[in-house]
């Protein structure tokens, strides 16, 4: 049986009980068209290229500009589609099935610009920006991680913003900062007061111009997601405008903690997408690949590969889903976004493994794209998030004692 008829089985059996794993019209709509722009302007040539030439695949956010694909978590009011985190988690399945890099700086330029700048912004920084990132013209990345941070992001947290005058003076250093030279801003995290009792008070955060005097930036070496470059980012008396600040001074952390469930949500379609790329490929390749005699997919030790493949990248989107669907209708999902993330990306990394063992001597080329599936997604289970703190953060949710 397909994989489409077994899909229509489960949604009739599931429907017959009053349960739907079915999406809606407009939404199977949406899927449709974002996988027609990727395979019109990301095909498996153009993905790989990027990735081997470590370039940002421009022509690819032009098209998801022009498409309003980058609209979808801004408003009406300032030219964006109006759209829910389920949306953001279809297309960016959709991108990362083709190339994680352009799922990831999908998801971070709209969660960390679109959608932070809606929640947190004024309406002048609104009317200003949403428009422009909703038609493609600017880029946004996100400056959080400390270098002796990690995690531990507030403990960390070195990276200061001074007072003066009419402006901020900005000094400290950031790491793993995506995209950083292809954006046109960038949202910096900085300690505005050190005289606090609660960590995650006195932080605020600023909208940068990538152009400002001081903002220097070191491309960090990666092993994956290549077509997307990383940055530490080095801030010598930056001026950050107090008009730059995204919203309340000292407050600024408990903004960022709203996006953290679309930010789990959204990691875990990413290598969701990833897994079902490195299934489509490996399944792809057993039913054409001999080997004594008979194709490699008659053989039972590679069926059983496949089926456990299948059900790993299956099991991911269920709860994947799950989490956008309640995330999207305002409910407490804070168990299953980070569910979500935790057994998407750990299966991403089992499919891959998979997939190259499957392919061979042929998944370590770098002419098959297996190998830049396997590359790309074993991010995940350190960031944005390592496996261990989303572990802590359920437990603590489950009503264990806080352990971190």
């Amino acid at each position: 049986m397909s994989t489409v008829n077994t899909v229509d089985a489960m949604a009739d059996r599931a429907g017959a009980m009053g349960i739907s794993f079915d999406l809606s019209k407009e939404k199977e709509f949406l899927r449709a068209n974002i996988r027609t722009l990727v395979e019109r302007e990301c095909p498996p040539e153009y993905a790989r290229e990027t990735d081997e030439k470590e370039e940002f695949p421009e022509r690819v956010w032009k098209a998801l500009g022009e498409g309003g694909f980058l609209g979808i978590p801004i408003g009406e009011a300032y030219g964006g589609a109006g759209g829910d985190v389920l949306d953001m988690t279809i297309v960016t399945e959709e991108l990362a099935r083709r190339s994680g890099a352009i799922g990831l700086t999908f998801f971070m330029s709209s969660c960390f610009g679109g959608h932070l700048l809606e929640t947190m912004g004024t309406e002048e920084q609104k009317r200003e920006l949403l428009p422009r990132l909703a038609r493609g013209e600017i880029k946004f990345a996100f400056s959080l991680t400390e270098p002796d941070g990690g995690t531990d992001v507030l403990g960390a947290m070195k990276t200061t913003a001074v007072e003066q005058d009419d402006h901020y003076l900005i000094n400290g250093q950031k790491v793993w900062t995506t995209a950083a030279h292809v954006s046109d801003y960038i949202t910096v995290v900085a300690r505005t007061n050190q005289n606090v009792k609660k960590r995650a008070d006195g932080i605020s955060v600023f909208l940068l111009d990538r152009e400002t005097p001081g903002i220097r930036l070191r491309k960090l070496e990666k092993v994956g997601i290549r077509a997307t470059q990383s940055f530490e980012v080095f801030y010598d008396n930056v001026k950050a405008p107090k008009s730059r600040m995204l919203g309340e001074k000292d407050k600024g952390f408990y903004g960022l903690l709203a996006m953290l469930n679309n930010e789990r949500i959204l990691t875990a379609a990413l290598t969701l997408g990833e897994s079902q790329a490195a299934y489509d490929d490996a399944f792809a390749y057993a039913k054409q690949r001999r080997a004594f005699g008979k194709p490699l997919a008659q053989m039972q030790a590679v069926q059983h590969r496949l089926a456990w493949m299948y059900t790993k990248v299956e099991l991911s989107r269920l709860i994947t889903y799950k989490a956008a669907y309640l995330q999207s209708l305002g409910r407490d999902c804070a168990i299953e976004a980070n569910m979500a993330k935790l057994v998407s990306a750990n299966h991403a990394t089992e499919v891959t493994d998979s997939g190259m063992q499957i392919l061979g001597g042929y998944g370590y080329s770098r002419e098959y794209d297996m190998q830049r599936y396997w590359r790309d997604c074993r991010l995940h289970r350190v960031g944005p998030v390592s496996d261990e703190m989303i572990l802590n953060i359920i437990g603590e949710r489950l009503g264990l004692p806080r352990c971190f």
